[in-house]
């Protein structure tokens, strides 16, 4: 059964850091106002958020895996207090920071109605933060840290983010979509909107 537990517990950690990259790259691309990755916006939103979702689910099931293996040795305060652990005290306090980061996002996503945008906006960018600290945590803990096949998912999760990244800041990123002024402009002036159709 501890067996199991910590091959599900490595699975699930993997998994999470892919979806996880998923989401970050999406979060950017849903910010421009131009179709990202081949698809139009609302597609990139609900993808984003979909995987986000999911992400969390893989999140809470490396977590409970991790609280009940007899290798890992983890208390309930490792989840929250940072860096207090018995094992690999360090890397196993980074996956803590991010596991906090990461209901910070989620607490503050469920009350964004009440929060108001500005708020909400402000915790969701630690979004950005909660990435390469979970990818540390991969790489710096665990019996998997010095293989191969983690390296090859970690370095392709990296060059997505920075390739999401380096697009955000290129010139080609626009947050204003044509169409949507377009559509601005047409509602404006309906005179406008006969003359495109023709």
């Amino acid at each position: 059964m501890s067996d199991a537990l910590w091959y599900f517990a490595r699975g699930s950690g993997v998994v999470s850091l892919v979806l996880l990259t998923v989401v970050v790259a999406l979060g950017i691309g849903s910010r421009s106002g131009k179709p990202a990755f081949g698809l139009p916006r609302f597609a990139v939103s609900l993808l984003h958020r979909n995987a986000a979702l999911l992400s969390v689910v893989f999140v809470a099931g490396h977590v409970i895996s991790l609280l009940f293996d007899p290798y890992a040795q983890l208390r309930l305060f490792d989840f929250v207090l940072p860096f207090v652990g018995n094992y690999r005290p360090f890397w196993q306090g980074l996956g803590t920071l991010g596991f906090d980061l990461l209901v910070a996002i989620i607490v503050t996503s469920l009350l964004r109605q009440r929060l108001g945008a500005r708020a909400w906006r402000a915790v969701h960018w630690l979004a950005y933060l909660c990435w390469p600290i979970a990818l540390a945590h991969g790489l710096g803990t665990g019996s998997d840290n010095g293989t191969w096949w983690l390296w090859a998912i970690s370095i392709a999760c990296t060059l997505v983010v920075v390739a999401a990244l380096a697009w955000r800041i290129s010139p080609n990123f626009s947050r204003f979509p044509a169409r949507a002024d377009r559509q601005v402009s047409a509602r404006l002036r309906p005179d406008k909107q006969l003359e495109e159709v023709r």
